[in-house]
């Protein structure tokens, strides 16, 4: 199998120093999010100017600072999609980010966990392409290991209900069949999305930081797919919640 052919050499002939540099105003600490409704009410609760503009072939993303209780942090809204993600993690360290805090939402797996609930996967299985181009191949990756106590603390001290188990992070969206999604629950996983193995083994790789959490939306834990609150303008109060705390916990982690 190709993705059983890990190359450890850090020399890629393209490498992120091709289209971005280091930024003397970085903030070493970004929060960043994948949904846009979201992002957008971030920026207008908490502030935000533009600092640098990253440009893809279809599109442009903006990178902003603001200050968040006496810490400068960056936000920027993330692409979609494993490489997508890991290429715009990539370039958000080499401008000089030291953390990327990324949060978004998910599938549940099991339909007890609550709409627009917390989710801090400790693993991801990698059932995507591109994890297996930064760690040798493996079922699973370790996530938040650094910060998951510490999360959990302040969720608990807010009284937040949440949920810790592994996710699946998968690129066939369209490919979560019910045999995959009974292995995936008897794996121990929670829930799926499409970045989190791949962002994680980009830090990894790098000896960056990384911390990710979910916010739960669409059920797949039923004979047809609920979408529960997976549309962009559904349920803005709990995904704002979401935004909250991963400003809150942003703070604790920048120096």
């Amino acid at each position: 199998m190709l993705l059983e052919e890990f190359d450890e050499s850090r020399e890629a002939v393209l490498q992120p120093a091709n289209f971005v540099q280091p930024l003397e105003n970085m903030p070493e600490t970004v929060v960043s999010c994948f949904e846009r409704g979201t992002f957008e009410r971030m920026l207008a609760r908490y502030g935000g100017e533009q600092i640098a503009l990253r440009a893809a072939a279809n599109m442009e993303m903006p990178v902003y600072a603001t200050t968040y209780q006496g810490k400068r942090l960056g936000l920027f809204l993330m692409d979609v999609g494993a490489p997508a993600c890991a290429a715009l993690c990539e370039e958000l360290y080499q401008m000089g980010a030291r953390t990327i805090l990324l949060f978004g939402s998910c599938g549940v797996l099991d339909s007890r966990i609550g709409d627009c609930s917390i989710i801090v996967p400790h693993a991801a299985l990698r059932d995507e392409g591109t994890s297996y181009h930064y760690l040798p191949p493996a079922d699973e990756i370790a996530v938040n290991q650094a910060h998951l106590d510490a999360f959990t603390a302040m969720l608990d001290q807010w009284q937040v209900r949440y949920t810790v188990g592994k996710t699946w992070t998968t690129d066939g969206v369209y490919r979560e069949t019910p045999a995959k999604i009974a292995r995936r629950r008897a794996q121990g996983c929670v829930c799926v999305e499409m970045e989190c193995a791949a962002a994680a083994a980009v830090a990894q790789f790098r000896g960056k930081d990384f911390f990710t959490f979910f916010f739960a939306t669409d059920n797949l834990d039923a004979d047809e797919w609920d979408p529960r609150s997976l549309d962009n303008a559904a349920n803005p109060t709990g995904k704002d919640k979401a935004a909250w705390l991963a400003m809150d916990f942003a703070a604790q982690l920048s120096r």
